[in-house]
């Protein structure tokens, strides 16, 4: 009992009778705004503790032989899709002119609505069997193989299309101005596709796959040169007016898409006013890991970009198009979401409990002593 006794005197709570309380009402009122504050802010801490927060940090990026997809959707509202070709390169060689897989284009009017979409190149299919052989009979089990009208390499060099013709015509560096007089372009309709789709616009949706090194993909008006990695109009002459580059881009994106990822081209627009150049983008790609709760990683990437407009004004012209140019960060970012510990919960929550009612405590011991202050000096006739 002794013990017990003394463990009485460590008591840092005293209880004081009920009888010596002096309850007041501005006491009741704080007491009221302090116990409404507890609540939001306990509540505000299990929302906390209920959901997780994300963390960051950086390391270098030693990953090496990926492949990147990027997904794109802009609308060119004054340049026909038979105009358009998606290409792209890359610092290690790597070429890819007219790509059509995985890209679909719609035909848009001046309105912005959609009058047809279609999943091939420039121009249209090749025809398997246009002509007779180099302006020969076919015999019943002979291959077919097509004029290329003089810019043969070969008397075995066959021209089977349009596109193969102006091939021919640009290894031998003729030009090839009148697509009228071709066969294989007047039986595919290349002429006439364009001519039909003359004043629409156009919108290319899709994505393509790249090495992980710096390159650029781009939307070029006509055919790809390619034996001098240059794009040639070279159907200008079947429009009267410049190629009108005018472009919104709808989407941009690196890889997967990944929780607050933000886009900074996504409704990006530009309007061209004089005569077409090149639109380029510089844009500088960061990988990106994204950890969920679960453990589950999405590798993706962010990116920074600046813009660059070259007029078309001086001679030798450019070649018209809209150009993403791409470089990587050798830096690698890495999001992890992460719970709050139960211990750090209540920690918090007994931090909220025990720092809002000692405040209160002071403020009411603040008022009720200015209050007794005051009306002690009333009672006195001090105020008169």
């Amino acid at each position: 009992m002794e013990i017990l006794n003394k463990l009485k005197n460590l008591d840092a709570y005293p209880k004081i009778n009920e009888d010596f309380y002096n309850r007041t009402r501005s006491g009741g009122l704080i007491t009221v705004v302090s116990a409404i504050i507890i609540i939001f802010l306990f509540l505000s801490e299990i929302r906390l503790y209920l959901y997780s927060a994300t963390e960051s940090k950086l390391i270098v990026d030693t990953s090496r032989g990926e492949r990147l997809r990027v997904n794109f959707d802009i609308t060119f509202p004054h340049l026909a899709c038979t105009l358009v070709s998606v290409d792209s390169i890359d610092v290690s060689g790597e070429q890819h002119y007219d790509i059509t897989h995985d890209i679909v284009k719609k035909r848009i009017d001046h309105y912005g609505k959609v009058i047809g979409t279609r999943q091939d190149g420039v121009g249209a299919p090749k025809i398997e069997r246009p002509l007779q052989k180099h302006g020969g009979r076919l015999e019943h089990d002979e291959t077919y193989c097509g004029s290329c009208f003089g810019a043969e390499k070969s008397d075995d060099h066959c021209c089977n299309s349009c596109e193969e013709v102006q091939e021919a015509y640009r290894s031998k560096g003729w030009a090839l101005s009148n697509l009228d007089l071709i066969d294989q372009c007047k039986r595919e309709g290349f002429v006439q596709k364009v001519k039909e789709e003359k004043g629409e616009g156009c919108n290319i949706k899709g994505f393509v796959e790249v090495s992980k090194v710096a390159g650029n993909f781009h939307f070029a008006c006509g055919k790809s040169f390619h034996q001098i990695n240059l794009f040639v109009p070279e159907i200008l002459d079947l429009q009267t007016e410049n190629f009108n580059i005018s472009h919104k881009i709808n989407h941009l994106s690196f890889g997967k898409e990944f929780p607050g990822a933000v886009y900074p081209l996504d409704g990006a627009e530009w309007k061209e006013l004089g005569l077409s150049g090149i639109y380029q983008y510089f844009i500088k790609v960061v990988p990106t890991i994204y950890k969920d709760i679960t453990g589950r990683k999405i590798h993706s990437n962010q990116f920074s970009v600046t813009e660059h407009y070259r007029p078309g004004n001086y001679f030798p012209r450019p070649p018209s198009g809209v150009y993403f140019y791409y470089d990587f960060s050798p830096i690698k970012v890495i999001f992890t979401e992460e719970n709050i510990s139960f211990l750090h919960f209540l920690t918090s929550v007994c931090a909220i409990i025990g720092g809002v009612f000692t405040v209160a405590g002071i403020i009411d011991s603040f008022v009720y002593h200015g209050h007794r202050a005051i009306k002690k000096k009333a009672e006195l006739g001090k105020f008169r």
